[in-house]
């Protein structure tokens, strides 16, 4: 249970509507004791009636019966257990109002502490770890431990009330018979602490299917498009009928476990009953008790039924519940590696300066970039240019600051960006990923989610759809700016995907505007439209150009070759061609294919 420490923080935050509802069990249960003793009475009384003797009795209600005629006595009886069941049903009610709650306010905060967590973890995390995995532990995870901090918190303390109030009472009455009745208890105890660790390692390799089998469930919905095209349905129907199997197979082991532990709870408890009739017969016999005595360990044994049955259940509880707060508190242990350094904010110049920078990637242990140096001044249009795999996507991540760099730095305004306001930082920078990302929203929203003030007024969004060469494609729609997209933005083509994303990117007005390939999808006739308006839109501010096209980058300032994380040429277009390099034999084939294009 060491794991499930974690949530004392929100106990002790609820420590009053805990303590309240410990209270509502406390009184519940001291409604529940007495019509134990009322039968008890009842019963003496019935066998003085009938032996015509009267019993001696040492509880008010026991003279009360006394001292009434039978039926009137009867009624009596009846009228109060009707009013004790009423009253313990009020405060159950309270009780299950308390803490059942409690459980559900827990479960609120434990899913925004992770989902926060979430948010400020970097990049490495979500791709060292799968979605369905993380988001298993939001949502399957959670609801198990809430069963803890709800119900199983509440039936035990529901049960260590009862004990502590009917054992007494039961040692009070007649030692021997107590003995007996609560032979079974301690066999009990020591079969649940041996089944508790089996239901352990059964729950979390339950657990760990789901998480496998929400990951492939997830990956299938998203990628169904290239599932259907490349005919893979039957393959990814039995890859998931195995996984199911195997789920199934492990959740059987855990309800065959549990199937022999509750049989075995319930013949002990049995015995219980047993042991009460024909030892509280014998000692009736010897004159130790009465019929009233006898009857009332029955209630007492039968009140002590469920909460000992649900020692088991409860059991199962804390294991399922440790078992995923195990799992919680892996990804809430993960430590945030890129973390804001300051809350000071700054004025934004633009200047960007790479100096000896080299980066491997922690994940997968790739060296992406070597010994880098270069400067993009403030108003620059600046350019990178180089076959995929060379580093170009990587100098953006360090220059976004996803990562850290291993040697070297990134000077931002000559200032470290370890050491600047890294929400400021990326608030005044418009990126547009080479993979775009839209939103299952409107392309309204879409594009005014870029907006860094609430919504914005539609002729800004308007704008920013014509700088972008997406705004006589979106009046085309029936809904226009208000057609909704799919998932992913499905409904769009590859080409409107990303026109949209750079008006998304536009919008926010950025001093450093940033292209990571995200031309590729768009002709050459719409790039030259989005790359003018861009100039005007971008006029005295940072522009990185990131292309293997080199029609994307040839008006740039200043443009920069790639290849294998290491700089090999750079300058202005023209000067590049001169060299008669690399980059000239890229423009050289580029032409070609475009005139094969044209022919074609």
């Amino acid at each position: 249970m060491k794991a499930l420490k974690h949530l004392n923080k929100y106990l002790f935050k609820y420590k009053f509507r805990l303590l309240l509802g410990v209270l509502f069990v406390i009184i519940s249960n001291i409604f529940a004791l007495y019509p134990a003793q009322i039968i008890r009475e009842t019963f003496n009384l019935v066998e003085s009636k009938l032996s015509g003797t009267k019993i001696d009795s040492t509880s008010y209600l026991g003279d009360l019966f006394q001292n009434l005629s039978f039926g009137k006595a009867v009624l009596a009886f009846g009228t109060i257990v009707f009013g004790l069941a009423i009253a313990k049903g009020i405060f159950t009610f309270f009780m299950r109002q308390t803490i059942i709650i409690m459980s559900r306010l827990i479960e609120f905060d434990l899913k925004n502490e992770i989902f926060n967590h979430f948010q400020h973890l970097d990049t490495s995390f979500y791709k060292e770890n799968n979605t369905g995995d993380i988001m298993n532990r939001i949502s399957d995870d959670v609801t198990k431990v809430r069963m803890y901090v709800g119900p199983g918190i509440m039936y035990t303390v529901n049960l260590v009330c009862l004990f502590a109030m009917v054992i007494p009472v039961m040692f009070s009455i007649n030692v021997k018979l107590t003995l007996y009745s609560l032979t079974p208890l301690p066999i009990l105890s020591i079969i649940i602490y041996y089944v508790s660790n089996r239901i352990n390692k059964q729950s979390e390799r339950v657990q760990s299917k789901l998480s496998d089998i929400t990951t492939l469930s997830q990956e299938t919905y998203s990628g169904i498009r290239m599932l259907k095209s490349y005919v893979k349905e039957n393959y990814f129907i039995s890859k998931l009928f195995k996984e199911n199997e195997q789920y199934r197979s492990n959740s059987m082991n855990l309800v065959r476990t549990n199937a022999v532990f509750f049989p075995v709870m319930m013949l002990l408890i049995g015995l219980s009953t047993i042991f009460t009739i024909y030892v509280g017969g014998m000692e009736y016999i010897a004159g130790n008790i009465t019929i009233g005595n006898i009857l009332e360990f029955v209630f007492y044994i039968n009140m002590l039924t469920w909460p000992v049955t649900a020692i088991g259940w409860v059991t199962s509880i804390v294991q399922r519940a440790a078992a995923s707060q195990t799992r919680i508190n892996e990804f809430l242990s993960t430590p945030t590696k890129i973390k804001n350094p300051t809350t000071e904010t700054f004025d934004l110049k633009g200047n960007i300066k790479f100096k000896d920078v080299s980066f491997t990637y922690p994940e997968s242990g790739i060296t992406a970039i070597k010994n880098v140096s270069f400067e993009i001044k403030s108003g620059e249009t600046f350019a990178i240019v180089g076959k995929t795999g060379s580093g170009k996507s990587s100098i953006i991540n360090l220059i976004l600051r996803n990562y850290d760099v291993n040697n070297g730095e990134v000077l931002i305004d000559d200032n470290n960006i370890d050491a600047i306001n890294l929400n400021q930082l990326r608030e005044n920078i418009g990126f547009v990923p080479q993979e775009v990302f839209l939103f299952s929203d409107t392309i309204e929203n879409n594009i005014a989610f870029g907006y860094k003030n609430g919504l914005p007024d539609e002729n800004i969004i308007h704008d920013a759809a014509k700088n972008a060469a997406i705004f006589n494609s979106i009046i085309e729609f029936p809904n226009k700016f208000k057609t909704k997209l799919g998932e992913r933005g499905i409904t769009l083509s590859g080409g409107q995907k990303q026109r949209v994303s750079i008006a998304r990117a536009i919008i926010k007005a950025p001093k450093i505007l940033i292209f990571d390939d995200c031309l590729s999808a768009v002709d050459t006739e719409t790039e030259d439209i989005i790359l003018n308006n861009l100039e005007r839109v971008m006029k005295n501010k940072t522009s990185l150009i990131v292309s293997h096209r080199v029609s994307s980058v040839k008006n740039a300032d200043k443009i920069l070759v790639i290849d294998n994380g290491e700089i090999i040429e750079e300058g202005t277009h023209q000067s590049l061609i001169e060299l008669e390099k690399v980059y000239y034999k890229m423009y050289q084939q580029q032409l070609l294919e475009l005139k094969e294009e044209k022919v074609k």
